[in-house]
């Protein structure tokens, strides 16, 4: 019997642990939202698309976690010939600017990382997440022109790179 309502509050919180809030879509605007870098400074989102001929924002629920470290590595070796392609790359997650700064050293990761602790930028790409802890699902957008281009809702982690370069081969 005491066993009851843990079952009752597991089943709740599964119900929602999947729900998703509405995601952009290809050919939606790109949010101009503002977020804080793992330097601690604020990064005009609008400014970055205005920069590259491309803008890859990507979302991973943790910092230094193995799928997490998967896709940001990907990126990181693949970064040349995204940069090449004009990609600019930001990876957006919940955790504070301490631990995206230690992620980003210890990977040497060389893009700009967003401590999203707030949930601002996550909220406005519509990106879902786990409900309590309020981690981002893993995603990914290119945007070109400040619109949504390609939506990756599944995250493509270790070949996060070969995905994009293959979007971008294909324009």
């Amino acid at each position: 019997m005491k066993l009851r309502p843990f079952l009752l509050l597991a089943s709740f919180l599964a119900m929602f642990s999947f729900a998703r809030a509405e995601p952009l879509k290809v050919g939606d605007a790109a949010p101009a939202v503002t977020g804080i870098t793992e330097t601690g400074a604020t990064l005009n989102f609008a400014d970055a698309y205005a920069k590259q001929t491309y803008t890859l924002v990507y979302f991973y629920p943790k910092a230094d976690t193995p799928g997490c470290t998967k896709q940001g590595c990907s990126l990181r070796d693949g970064y040349e010939a995204l940069t090449k392609q004009g990609v600019a790359v930001i990876g957006v997650s919940h955790d504070d600017v301490d631990a995206q700064k230690a992620f980003k050293a210890k990977y040497a990761l060389p893009f700009t990382l967003i401590a999203d602790h707030d949930g601002r930028v996550i909220k406005a790409f519509g990106v879902p997440t786990y409900p309590v802890v309020g981690f981002a699902h893993r995603q990914a957008y290119l945007i070109r022109g400040g619109k949504v281009i390609y939506a990756d809702y599944d995250g493509t982690t270790d070949k996060q790179a070969e995905t994009i370069l293959k979007v971008l081969a294909a324009q």
